[in-house]
């Protein structure tokens, strides 16, 4: 059984309408790209734990890395809408192949562009948005996930440099990594961003082995022994969590658009299946509870479709608030998660098997409904904004 036609993914509110001839251009041609080259090997790379080869740059080259870079630092200049788009459809592939662009893009190239100096951003960025450089975000640490405020990594002041000490966690991309940004606190207990390159001693990046989720991509630790780090590799134009955060909230952005694909490539799949599977002498999508779920599949990807390009037009028009990504990125993860699943089951025991996408998108978005803010803190951000009270202290 091949994959449900492209041309039959759902719009059941005629949302292309709101899209602009490019905006359809640049989905249509990143969905023929995952077609035909994340399709055919992706199932291998998740059952093998390995990354896909040449990914980055294959992702540079169809412009998905800082696609919202303006061109003059190597990026194409597109809005925020695009930039969903393409997350979407990176997901229909795989998260992993998502999580990739996304960090490289809203977690690596967002703060250099965003808090950097001139030299910084010419040197970094069109390398880092044509794959050559690899990058990762240095945020989570072993004791500290949702709470980033109580980091340990730390820097001192040497005078001509600064000292780094620490370690970070769950970090994507980090056994590959180029460079890293890097968020510790210094000795008067600000938080301040820098550019860490592979190379500089007492830096490693070991890898964290037998997850069971996130397979088609490499995961590890960021680890800082006495790492002398330039002055000139301190993000200048940023203090205080405002720097790490504002980048979370680029990515949450990326993943409320990204989960929509693999919700879809789920529910594409079951269409597909319900109607060619015959039991009891007839197709099981003749069943009442088979139509229950998929007309359940559709109300729910069309509602999170409405929901993500209302947010995409509040972004571009610089309106869209924490806690509306906050909403969105739970909700839509909530959304995914549970098509994946129940879709598995129209399925029965061919669910489970590789040669369908679904086990494979439910255990990838286990991660995903985790990082970036986990749905219950996300829930509390949507509280905050509602009650006015901080529900976190």
């Amino acid at each position: 059984m091949s994959y449900y036609p492209l041309n039959s993914i759902p719009d059941y509110y005629g949302i292309d309408d709101l899209l602009t001839e490019e905006h359809i251009l640049i989905r249509n041609s990143v969905r023929d790209w995952v077609q035909s080259f994340i399709m055919p090997q992706i199932d291998d790379a998740a059952q093998h734990h390995k990354d896909i080869p040449n990914l980055m740059k294959e992702l540079g080259a169809i412009g998905a890395l800082g696609p919202y870079i303006p061109e003059e630092y190597g990026g194409a200049g597109l809005d925020q809408i695009s930039y969903g788009l393409i997350m979407q459809e990176l997901e229909r592939g795989d998260s992993a192949v998502r999580s990739a662009a996304s960090v490289q893009s809203s977690l690596v190239m967002f703060p250099i562009f965003e808090f950097g100096s001139e030299e910084q951003k010419r040197k970094y960025l069109p390398k880092l948005a044509s794959g050559e450089f690899i990058g990762a975000f240095g945020l989570t640490e072993p004791n500290h996930g949702s709470n980033p405020g109580g980091m340990e990594t730390h820097y001192k002041d040497m005078g001509d440099h600064y000292l780094l000490n620490g370690a970070k966690m769950w970090i994507t991309n980090a056994p590959l990594c180029d460079i890293a940004v890097v968020w510790a606190k210094g000795e008067d207990g600000k938080v301040r961003g820098m550019i860490v390159e592979r190379g500089y001693e007492g830096f490693t990046t070991p890898e964290t082995t037998n997850k069971w989720s996130l397979r088609a991509s490499k995961t590890g630790e960021l680890v800082f022994n006495n790492v002398k780090v330039p002055k000139e590799n301190f993000l200048p134009n940023v203090e205080g969590l405002k720097g790490p955060l504002s980048c979370l909230n680029s990515a949450r952005y990326g993943i409320s658009w990204g989960v929509i694909g693999a919700a879809i490539d789920c529910y594409c799949t079951a269409v597909q299946y319900s109607k060619e599977r015959t039991q009891f002498g007839k197709p099981i999508a003749s069943f009442q509870l088979q139509q229950k779920k998929l007309a359940e599949f559709l109300t729910e990807i069309t509602k999170a479709q409405l929901l993500c390009w209302r947010l995409g037009t509040l972004k571009n028009d610089h309106k869209a608030t924490p806690a509306q990504i906050s909403m969105a990125k739970r909700n839509n993860v909530r959304m995914a998660i549970n098509i994946a699943r129940e879709s598995r089951q129209i399925l029965g025991g061919m669910g489970i098997m590789g040669e369908f996408p679904m086990m494979r998108h439910a255990a990838n978005l286990e991660s995903v409904i985790t990082y970036e803010g986990t749905e219950d803190v996300h829930l509390l951000i949507t509280g905050l904004d509602i009650t006015g009270i901080n529900a976190f202290s």
